[in-house]
């Protein structure tokens, strides 16, 4: 059973049920009838049915029949109601921020996505992303009032109790500031604050590459190299909220040096800005490339990867070195956290197997046998989206809950006072 979803403090026995069994219909892959949800929570179908029914008077959940019966008449089960709200999701990268307005049942309803530099600073980037969510609602007709929450995602370590990133390698300016609750104040409704990875990695095991897994790593490899880890079926942050950072193994003591201030980590090997870097040098290089028709300083990874994909012999070897030193990181990844499946994601990932072979062979030579035989390493099935669908998660994990308990307006009032100034 999943434990995403928040809870306010206080809530008793049953009130925790009825919120399992809310996220149990969240994540069914065809829907549940009463009968499913007894057995599954081992509860009496007297007790689910007390629960359902409150859920149904909320207008969180509504009645369907089955779409998966294979004969004779369908059973009724319970799915989320999409109309029971709107949330919204912003994936906040350090070159592009996208923005998505969804509802209840995860589904994008509108996104749009713009370049971005998240070394401007927190007021500058927060300010741009308000701004252009204003304007995304508006196109639609809706404005703050509508969403019920936010989630936002961040490429740097959260500390999520207090809504905040702490020493963020590829974010500077950003230390301890109070994310969360300056676009809580801006926005007047719950926002959630994770770092992008978690959320690439909370995606794909809800309605991607990882569905029905216990324990997934999720590698984004983009701009950085980052690792969202799930172990048994919860997000795990670590203590400070910096576990995942696998871009900052050191695979070469006296490499070159990377963001975060020390030398030879896999980042600075393998992530997009040492790929676009090394793109640059074998442009100048004068070896016969297609990159030697480009500007060599305005030289991304994209290019480097679509120079590959073209044939390109030199471009190939840039991003098969980034595969093979990846894949050794993620073997140390595999033989510490046993996972079930790897999914790499990220923008740089999408350039396919000239980067996922290299991968998977530096994981055979240097895993373990017993935790290699047993994993599987694939590309995310959510592409890009797999973090604006994880922010859009997150969000829903509070606007949900609290619209389960609309008879009841405690939750709204923890919210509430969470805003004032204290005293």
């Amino acid at each position: 059973m999943s434990t995403f979803y928040w809870l306010p403090a206080g809530y008793n026995v049953k009130s925790f049920n009825k919120h399992a069994v809310l996220d149990l219909i969240r994540f069914s892959t065809v829907g549940l009838s009463r009968s499913d949800l007894a057995e599954q929570m081992g509860l009496t179908r007297s007790a689910v049915s007390l629960i359902v029914n409150d859920l149904l008077q909320s207008g969180v959940i509504l009645e369907a029949e089955s779409r998966s019966a294979p004969s004779g008449r369908p059973p009724i089960v319970l799915e989320i109601n999409p109309d029971q709200g709107l949330v919204g999701a912003i994936d906040m990268g350090a070159t592009h921020t996208s923005i998505a307005l969804a509802d209840f049942t995860a589904r994008i309803l509108q996104e749009i996505e713009y370049p971005f530099d998240i070394k401007r600073g927190p007021e500058i980037c927060l300010e741009e992303a308000n701004r252009n969510l204003l304007k995304l609602l508006e196109s639609q007709g809706l404005s703050l009032s509508d969403l019920a929450a936010v989630g936002v995602g961040v490429p740097g370590p959260v500390i999520k109790e207090a809504g905040m990133v702490i020493s963020p390698p590829i974010m500077p300016g950003w230390d301890h500031f109070p994310i969360r609750a300056t676009l809580e104040k801006t926005w007047g409704c719950p926002v959630t604050l994770n770092n992008d990875a978690e959320l690439g990695a909370l995606g794909e095991w809800a309605y991607g590459a990882g569905r029905g897994e216990n324990n997934i790593a999720y590698i984004k490899v983009g701009s950085g190299i980052g690792a969202g880890l799930i172990l048994n079926k919860q997000i795990y942050g670590g203590t400070t909220g910096a576990a995942g950072e696998i871009g900052h193994l050191t695979i070469e003591e006296n490499g070159p040096l990377c963001d975060c201030g020390n030398h030879g980590c896999l980042e600075a090997f393998a992530g997009g800005h040492a790929i676009a870097k090394q793109g640059q040098l074998l442009a100048n290089s004068g070896k016969r490339t297609l990159l030697s028709n480009l500007p060599p300083e305005k030289i991304t990874a994209h290019q480097v990867a679509e120079a590959a994909r073209r044939g390109d012999i030199h471009a190939q070897q840039i991003l098969r070195r980034a595969g093979t030193f990846i894949g050794i990181a993620i073997a140390g990844l595999i033989n510490l956290f046993n996972p079930s499946i790897v999914i790499i994601g990220g923008g740089v990932a999408q350039v396919g197997d000239t980067l996922t072979i290299p991968i998977r062979e530096a994981v055979r030579e240097h895993a373990m046998r017993a935790s290699e035989q047993s994993v599987r390493i694939t590309t995310g099935m959510l592409g890009r989206r797999s973090l604006l669908i994880g922010a859009t998660i997150q969000a829903i994990n509070v606007a949900i809950h609290i619209a389960a308990e609309s008879k009841n307006t405690v939750a709204k009032e923890i919210f509430v006072e969470s805003l004032e100034p204290n005293q």
